[in-house]
């Protein structure tokens, strides 16, 4: 009899764990999920940088500042130098830039805060993507429209999976403002369907 109810009462205790693991991991889903946590993440740089000014007033392209990101896996934040390419003579004594002036003066780096990022177990190729004729915009949005730069896109597995599955749905093409040297013969034709296999995002 006492064995009995010793029983019921581990097999109660148990049952109440995993519910209490399970009512946690669903909540931590949906209250820390990228697609609820990221999306609209606009946070206040040192620098109030705007790229609808930068971009689409003075003509800027992306890849002006954001180098080599035909090349390399990663889209490179620019150095200060690269401000002051211009700002050596342009709003050389605006008090907004003082922090740039500084950051070239004393050869530091400014502290920019990252606005998209990806878990340390995906590994995103900005040069594959850009080089099949995949604007900077699929995933970042218009630019060139933002004032302050917001994360637009959840960038989880799904969202990149439904991208990867029906790339004509999802993908903006290269478009002139970014200053791509994309092959038109690239451009003319339709993007293939990515990889769905685990090896092709996660090594």
């Amino acid at each position: 009899m006492f064995t009995a109810k010793l029983d019921t009462q581990i097999k109660r205790t148990i049952l109440s764990v995993i519910i209490l693991i399970a009512v946690g991991a669903t909540s931590f889903y949906f209250l820390r999920h990228p697609s609820v946590m990221d999306v609209g993440y606009r946070p206040q740089q040192p620098v109030p940088f705007d790229h609808r000014l930068h971009v689409s007033e003075l003509d800027i392209s992306c890849v002006y500042c954001h180098t080599s990101v035909e090349t390399s896996a990663h889209s490179t934040v620019p150095p200060t130098q690269t401000c002051m390419n211009c700002h050596t003579s342009v709003k050389r004594d605006s008090p907004r830039l003082e922090l740039v002036r500084s950051s070239y003066e004393n050869n530091t780096a400014i502290p920019w805060v990252r606005v998209h990022r990806l878990p340390e177990y995906a590994f995103f190729n900005h040069s594959r993507h850009i080089n099949a004729g995949i604007d900077c915009a699929s995933c970042h949005g218009e630019v060139e429209k933002q004032g302050v730069i917001v994360q637009k896109q959840p960038l989880t597995m799904g969202w990149c999976l439904d991208c990867h599955r029906a790339p004509e749905e999802h993908v903006v093409r290269t478009r002139e403002i970014s200053g791509l040297d994309i092959d038109p013969a690239i451009l003319s034709k339709a993007i293939p369907e990515g990889p769905e296999h685990c090896s092709a995002c996660h090594h």
